[in-house]
């Protein structure tokens, strides 16, 4: 069923719906009307229809049909919330003396409206990735707001219905080419992260993506490297997760995609280790193989004390959560751009592996949330233009590499690349990036 359809066939009920809204949160100033009690009663009816249950006729995968609900009741309470404060205002000014009934309806339609608004924000919620925690939070303490109320409810419903067209056309997409298999390669995907983070199964460091490339047949593990080492303690750690890959799925290879430090750390385990013959191919993401100028700034500017107390702190929280031999200094060290310059003279490419290379840049110090947004600034003022962390020039590597900058004022940024902040960025469809990219990889035969 297409999206316009889907929506024509809800449109009665929606009405239904609304009718009943109105007329119970308008009841103050409706019940001086002659209104039949049967009417009443269906407005009841239509009210908790409209509150508790879904729009029937809309064939969608459940979190499309909470997206759906969650827009359509946040501009049912929109714009009933103006038209309350419009007939609030009537009232109050009204030459029959209904003033008292303008504090009655106030108050009334404001209450009444309220589990609108919660039932339309806890579907959105729980299925909006878009729409943000302050237009959630704003939400939440300024509902009772006149005119105010409105204009948020309003800004969410709209954030709201662009995420479900988009991921609507993602789904259809995804059911067209789901017998394709375009991402089933021939060696599993191992996908390495970067400095500072971990794939951790409740937060994963790829956000999206490897959902998108399980749907198209990837076979995906990860690195389980630590958030915190040196390059060559994590190189080793690769090297034992790349054998207990080929052990358990009886492959010969493996394919690594690899984002930040995570690409130093994969190319240290293919040339320094000797696993080019367990590497089909190397796919490094925004990695710094020339060195991050914040790395060195760090270093050399931040005062040695200064330097020890972050590190101390640091370790010692990741010990909390597991973590015992985090090393933060030691992993900052590797990213310089001396140290990098040696690494890069030491560890040749294995030419039996494929490797290439992806980069980004921001544009601007908008493109991103902070504190990227400020250290985008700071890799500007040391070296040139760069992803938040890593200067362009930084991040190229390989037979192929490619600059992606999308239409627009934003440009892409270190974490956008990882689907960190698990935006839908215009001109940029991160999911199906990586999509197409392991697409290439199977037609490459890996």
């Amino acid at each position: 069923m297409s999206k316009k359809r889907a929506v024509f066939g809800t449109f009665c009920a929606a009405f239904l719906q609304i009718l009943g809204v109105f007329l119970i949160t308008d009841l103050p100033v409706i019940r001086l009307l002659p209104v039949p009690g049967i009417l009443w009663f269906l407005a009841v009816a239509a009210y908790f229809w409209a509150v508790f249950f879904p729009l029937p006729g809309l064939k969608a995968p459940k979190k499309l049909r909470q997206l759906a609900r969650g827009r359509f009741l946040l501009r049912c309470f929109a714009w009933l919330a103006l038209f309350n404060l419009l007939l609030s205002i009537a009232c109050f000014f009204s030459p029959y003396q209904l003033w008292w009934y303008w504090l009655i309806q106030l108050f009334a339609s404001q209450l009444l409206l309220f589990p609108v608004l919660f039932s339309g924000m806890l579907r959105a919620a729980l299925s909006s990735v878009q729409l943000g925690i302050w237009r959630r939070a704003l939400l939440l303490m300024f509902w009772w707001m006149p005119g105010f109320n409105f204009a948020l409810a309003l800004a969410a419903a709209k954030k709201i219905g662009r995420e479900y067209l988009e991921e609507w056309d993602r789904e259809e997409l995804e059911q067209v080419r789901a017998e394709s298999a375009v991402c089933a390669t021939r060696y599993p995907i191992l996908m390495v992260h970067g400095v500072f983070f971990r794939d951790l199964h409740y937060f994963n460091y790829w956000g999206r993506i490897p959902t998108a490339l399980k749907r198209n047949g990837a076979a995906i593990y990860y690195g389980e490297q630590p958030s915190a080492d040196t390059v060559a303690d994590c190189g080793s750690i690769l090297r034992r997760r790349i054998l207990q890959i080929l052990e358990e799925t009886g492959s010969e290879k493996v394919n690594i995609i690899a984002h930040s430090k995570g690409g130093l750390d994969a190319r240290y385990c293919i040339s320094m280790l000797g696993m080019g013959d367990r590497v089909a191919s190397l796919t490094t993401v925004n990695t710094p193989h020339n060195g991050c100028a914040y790395a060195d700034v760090l270093l050399k500017k931040v005062p040695e004390r200064v330097r020890q107390q972050i590190a101390r702190r640091y370790n010692s929280t990741l010990a909390k959560f597991g973590e015992q031999d985090a090393d933060f200094l030691g992993a900052i060290n590797d990213l310089t751009v001396e140290n990098c310059t040696a690494f890069n003279e030491l560890a040749a490419d294995d030419p039996r592996v494929y490797y290439q290379s992806i980069g980004s840049r921001m544009k601007n110090g908008r493109s991103a949330p902070f504190p990227v947004s400020w250290s985008y600034h700071l890799v500007k003022a040391f070296s040139n233009e760069n992803d938040g962390l890593v200067d362009t020039a930084s991040q190229h590597w390989g037979e192929n590499f490619r600059m992606l900058e999308p239409a627009g004022k934003r440009g892409i940024s270190h974490g956008d690349m990882i689907d960190l902040w698990r935006q839908n960025i215009p001109g940029f469809d991160v999911r199906e990036f990586y999509v197409d990219l392991v697409s290439e990889l199977k037609n490459k035969g890996f």
